[in-house]
């Protein structure tokens, strides 16, 4: 199979869909590998290491996809690379369109086949593939919370850890998932007074024995969402139902309760936010104010470390990838059902129920 690695282009993405490592896995498969140029220059991988590996170098993103059967990418595709997919074109990438029907109707209308890392499941039901981002994204949130409560930078002024003799900041995290758990750890390093608020009795008790008495867990009611917003100088949100939009945890009202020079931080933005205020911010322009209340709220948060996202990244998807260059997509999917769950977009319809119901489509089965 020849499989395409084309520059991303979403706005500060220095991503790159397959390193120069995993491209020479690829090759010494049998498959032929198109990157275009300068695919890995955000992070130092320059085209004589694809070109080591065995890829062949591409002068733009046109060559790279008229060439390719597999197209390997991290962000969803842009409306001008949409305009390149064709029907005989796989797309392997993170796609997350519950919130983005603009995004899905291109696809649809392309007719390639779209496998969406982020619904990939596993035995245990979780997403290996997004897994990793996840892991990136939660640590990133406290780091980033941290910037911005910073007095200079618009927040309250408040040291997250706290000095002796002076409280630490107050950390909520809504969701105790994988980036839920990663914002926790790096909270707790930072000595902040962490509760994780969660829906699932089992996964708090699974939280409350991993963390001890590190951290404090709570029941995720309504009740007690708005207690948390209201006294919190961090609130994380780190919501997921896989596939589909991301729940709205924080009211407008709710908002105005808090502390003037808080901090939001929306991990759930991909998926439409968990926050009522939230909207889509880019790493150029990251945060906007409500009602006194900053608001971090970066679609693509993972690609500020661009260099650890991608390995992380490339390490969960090449046996994924591999899988797909050997035996082509269609029959991949059918011997390993949580492939199939990866599917989102096949010959003009919605494959994945959840994205099906959040975009008003219809569902049709592979």
């Amino acid at each position: 199979m020849r499989v395409g690695v084309p520059k991303e282009i979403k706005n500060h993405e220095y991503r790159v869909g397959l390193t120069p490592p995993s491209v020479a896995e690829l090759v010494a498969a049998g498959h032929e590998v198109l990157v275009e140029t300068q695919a890995g220059g955000g992070i130092d991988f320059e085209d004589q290491d694809y070109v080591d590996a065995g890829a062949r170098i591409m002068p733009d993103a046109k060559s790279t996809f008229a060439g390719a059967d597999m197209i390997v990418k991290v962000k969803e595709p842009q409306a001008r690379e949409i305009a390149m997919l064709e029907p005989r074109h796989l797309l392997f990438t993170y796609l997350h369109l519950a919130p983005d029907p603009e995004q899905a109707k291109g696809l649809m209308k392309s007719g390639a086949t779209c496998i969406a890392y982020e619904t990939v499941t596993a035995d245990d039901r979780s997403l290996p593939l997004l897994k990793p981002m996840s892991e990136v994204a939660g640590r990133m949130s406290v780091q980033v919370g941290a910037h911005y409560l910073e007095k200079e930078q618009g927040g309250r002024g408040v040291l997250l850890g706290g000095v002796p003799g002076v409280a630490p900041g107050k950390v909520a995290i809504l969701g105790g998932g994988v980036s839920g758990v990663n914002a926790a750890q790096m909270a707790v390093g930072m000595r902040a007074d962490v509760t994780i608020y969660d829906i699932s009795n089992k996964r708090l008790a699974e939280l409350d024995m991993f963390f001890g008495s590190q951290i404090k867990t709570a029941y995720a009611s309504k009740a007690a969402v708005a207690a948390a917003v209201q006294s919190a100088h961090l609130v994380i949100g780190a919501v997921l139902v896989p596939g589909a939009a991301a729940p709205k945890l924080v009211t407008r009202d709710m908002l105005k309760t808090m502390k003037r020079g808080s901090v939001l931080v929306d991990i759930a933005i991909d998926q439409g936010g968990c926050f009522e205020t939230s909207r889509p911010t880019t790493h150029e322009d990251p945060v906007f104010e409500v009602d006194g209340v900053i608001h971090y709220c970066v679609a693509n948060m993972p690609g500020a470390v661009a260099r650890t996202s991608t390995f992380a990244l490339n390490n969960a998807t090449l046996p994924f990838a591999l899988r797909l260059a050997n035996m082509g997509a269609e029959a991949a999917m059918k011997a390993d059902p949580h492939l199939a769950n990866g599917l989102n977009v096949m010959d003009g319809k919605i494959r994945h129920k959840a994205v099906a119901e959040a975009l008003g489509e219809e569902f049709v089965t592979f």
